[in-house]
């Protein structure tokens, strides 16, 4: 085995940037976890450190038990993509857009050391794009994590045009570390979860939009029916309706097929800002805090 990854860049400290943040504090990797603004990363923090104080008072394995002030002393926080000049390992998790990720890269590119990998934590954005804007495009990989982050043991790792099985071997490592298995798969648009859940969320909403279903018994059904965990419209509002809405977009340009099309209700839901449990509300209502 390749040596060990021991201090992780995590860029945006999003849900998905807070959610890697912590596996990997837990998983006893140091994290130097960068976003541009502090108020953010104050959340996050806050955010990390109540989920390990409950873990820690429901009780469970050696890693839950562990003390919260210990898994967040790994987590060290900063504004200065400077900050990630020693990390071993570069998580991005920047928001679903092109210009944002595009201005990130050329940055870390220069501060990182040659030998680092970045993963791009995405669900529709080319591999190969990104690996474009960089020095590296060969030590660049797609990773798309899933949400609750800690709680999900599979990744779907995308291979860019010029990714290496270096890369690739050192994305199962880094993944090994995080108690997560990778699966492959090639650089395509929606890769292989996207493509197929943005269709089934999106044909789930024109069911609601056409008066065929409630929202709930839509998701009764998928429940019910097919043993699912959650329905396509819990679904939805778990990931964000605004980043359902862009991925669409993402999937209609990219394949310029109508099966893509946005059904006009996600448009209205997303323009009201009822993008799903991040603000309280979505196709369901949810408790928010602070």
């Amino acid at each position: 085995m390749a040596k060990t990854l021991e201090t992780i860049g995590v860029i945006g400290a999003g849900v998905m940037g807070t959610g890697v943040a912590q596996n990997l504090a837990q998983k006893k990797m140091q994290v130097r976890l960068i976003d541009i603004n502090e108020s953010i990363l104050a959340k996050a923090t806050g955010q990390i450190e109540q989920t390990l104080r409950f873990a820690g008072m429901m009780g469970g394995d050696e890693e839950e038990a562990e003390d919260s002030d210990v898994v967040m002393a790994r987590i060290r926080t900063s504004t200065d993509l400077n900050d990630l000049k020693e990390v071993d390992f570069v998580v991005e998790n920047t928001t679903e857009n092109w210009a944002v990720k595009a201005a990130v890269y050329p940055q870390i590119d220069a501060i990182c050391r040659p030998e680092v990998v970045f993963a791009v934590n995405t669900s529709a954005i080319s591999i190969t794009r990104v690996g474009g804007v960089t020095q590296r495009p060969e030590q660049v990989v797609g990773m798309h994590f899933m949400n609750p982050v800690p709680l999900k043991s599979m990744v779907e790792v995308i291979r860019g045009h010029h990714t290496t099985d270096d890369t690739i071997a050192t994305a199962r490592q880094f993944l090994s570390q995080m108690g997560k298995e990778g699966v492959v798969v090639e650089d395509y648009p929606g890769f292989v979860s996207n493509r197929v859940l943005m269709l089934t969320v999106n044909e789930a909403v024109f069911l609601v939009q056409d008066g065929v279903a409630t929202a709930e018994d839509v998701d009764r059904i998928f429940v019910g029916c097919f043993g699912h965990k959650m329905g396509p419209l819990g679904t939805a509002d778990l990931i964000g309706l605004d980043t359902i809405l862009y991925s669409l977009d993402v999937l209609y340009e990219s394949y310029n097929d109508p099966k893509f099309r946005p059904a006009p209700l996600l448009k209205k839901m997303v323009a009201a800002g009822l993008h799903g449990r991040k603000s309280g509300e979505g196709f369901f209502k949810y408790p928010t805090f602070g």
